[in-house]
């Protein structure tokens, strides 16, 4: 999980809810909202966490994702169209064998105490990552457990993914000394040219730290 640092909300948005009569009453209404203004949204939101899942860090396009709202809509009805409530998560159409991960394993389960929220400067240490690309808690972190329980961020797919970005980062680990980890770490943790982070950068920044211990 790699920490989102929440922008200004978008200016097309705050326009919407200031013209649309639900939301000025209190009422709250996700399906209100008009195709392009969320196509917009959408946009705003993956562009916003450097074009990777809020929550496992692979790649993440529009047609490929959905919008996620963190504490669910039937739990918080009020947070619906709060900007600071949604993230973009991958997985939009699923094959039939792929299995659910990220937002669609999460669906309507929160618990306030143990949900790691990427929104959360600290979420990055709250997880250990190895070079096989599994993920666990730090310090047996319950919340970190049930987060990756609930959200299925340990399953095959995912730890094949990751295990093939952190090996890539690791290639020449042989001829790593502190400071190039070091350099490594700065590199992952940059945005490119296109604004967009390297996926599953987190992991390997993990794993990469771990070296210098």
């Amino acid at each position: 999980m790699k920490y989102i640092d929440k922008d200004t909300e978008p200016s097309f948005f705050t326009e919407w809810k200031n013209q649309d009569k639900m939301y000025q009453r209190g009422r709250s209404n996700w399906k209100r909202l008009d195709s392009t203004t969320k196509k917009q949204l959408h946009q705003a939101l993956i562009k916003e966490q450097g074009a990777i899942c809020c929550y496992c860090g692979t790649r993440i396009r529009v047609n490929e994702s959905h919008i996620e709202h963190f504490r669910p809509q039937k739990q918080y009805p009020k947070l619906k169209l709060e900007y600071n409530n949604l993230l973009c998560s991958c997985q939009f159409e699923l094959q039939k064998t792929e299995p659910r991960h990220c937002g669609n394993a999460k669906g309507s389960w929160f618990d306030e105490n143990l949900t790691i929220s990427p929104l959360d400067l600290s979420c990055e240490s709250c997880f250990e990552y190895l070079e096989n690309g599994s993920v666990q808690g730090s310090n047996n972190d319950e919340a970190a457990k049930q987060t990756i329980k609930h959200l299925e961020l340990d399953i095959n797919k995912l730890r094949e993914l990751r295990q093939a970005a952190i090996f890539a980062a690791l290639e020449d680990i042989d001829i790593l000394d502190e400071k190039m980890i070091q350099e490594q770490i700065a590199f992952y943790s940059q945005r490119n040219s296109s604004v967009q982070l390297i996926p599953f950068c987190s992991s390997i920044i993990n794993v990469l730290s771990s070296l210098l211990n």
